[in-house]
């Protein structure tokens, strides 16, 4: 288990599965989507030998009895390509006043860890893109314990910097995030241009999973007297009496955040919200617990 998955994730993790919600046809999106033919567990044909097949394979009963060469062929879960898209603008270094030591990029980081961590005990292939400051940074998608290497190890250096970058910036991102796949976005989704991303991707044959993260002074606005709030993207400054604003705050805040899991919803992009003074395991049970990979519209871990 890599570093960046705290002791206490592990056993919660051991329950968890990536599951595509929707049949992918053609060659398949995730373990209980779609079926092909190949080497598993479950039978369901015989067919004649051809150069290439693994010898352990035939059927020598068969062959004692008809002289012939068959392949037993069953059917066996299609493999899932799974990407972790992670916001590493400005906005994602917030963290609460009672708990400096975790930022919503720390959270994001860990939710990316897992995604990887249960792709790679299923077998399945993983990449990953951290929008930062900078170009995107790209790992394209492979399987294996060196590919989760792979994407750890930048994943564990990112720092959030500068703004969502612009649509040329994302434009290999159509070509390297091929459909079928299934898509976590962890962002705080303060600019719209990441909703739209999940969305555009959404609407292109992705499947899309999105986790907004905030912060608890950000839910709850436990501000009091004077106090200068700051846009770490643009660095604009504001001074409020806290008091004055809060209600209107609370209630402008509140409805962009039932806009937001609606416009998902409406997509069918299934939307978790995750606040940082809450259990890390609860955006992945709504995500990825058993009974979870058919359900629609917004959920809440907060």
């Amino acid at each position: 288990m890599n570093s960046l998955i705290p002791p206490e994730l592990r056993a919660p993790l051991r329950g968890l599965r990536l599951v595509a919600r929707h049949g992918a046809g053609g060659d398949g999106l995730g373990q209980h989507a779609s079926r092909s033919r190949g080497a598993g567990l479950e039978f369901a044909q015989y067919r004649a030998y051809e150069p290439g097949d693994e010898l352990r394979r035939i059927d020598w009963k068969l062959y004692a009895r008809s002289d012939r060469y068959f392949v037993r062929e069953a059917e066996r879960d299609s493999p899932l390509t799974a990407w972790a898209i992670v916001d590493a603008s400005a906005s994602m270094r917030q963290a609460d006043a009672a708990r400096p030591d975790l930022r919503k990029l720390d959270a994001a980081k860990t939710l990316a860890a897992c995604l990887f961590e249960l792709a790679l005990r299923q077998g399945d292939r993983f990449g990953l893109l951290a929008l930062a400051g900078a170009a995107p940074a790209f790992v394209h998608a492979a399987a294996g314990p060196r590919q989760r290497d792979r994407c750890t190890l930048p994943l564990a250096r990112l720092a959030a910097a500068g703004r969502w970058p612009d649509a040329a910036m994302l434009a290999p991102l159509w070509e390297r995030i091929q459909p079928p796949a299934v898509v976590l976005v962890l962002s705080d989704f303060f600019d719209d241009a990441a909703a739209e991303l999940a969305l555009r991707l959404a609407a292109a044959r992705r499947e899309v999973l999105t986790v907004q993260l905030l912060g608890a002074d950000e839910r709850d606005f436990p501000f009091a007297g004077g106090h200068r709030f700051r846009d770490p993207e643009s660095g604009a400054e504001r001074r409020v009496d806290a008091a004055a604003v809060r209600r209107d705050y609370l209630e402008r805040f509140g409805a962009a955040r039932v806009e937001l899991a609606r416009r998902f919803g409406a997509a069918g992009v299934r939307h978790v919200e995750y606040v940082l003074d809450r259990p890390l395991d609860e955006p992945l049970r709504a995500l990825f617990a058993a009974g979870t990979a058919n359900a629609r519209g917004p959920g809440r871990a907060a």
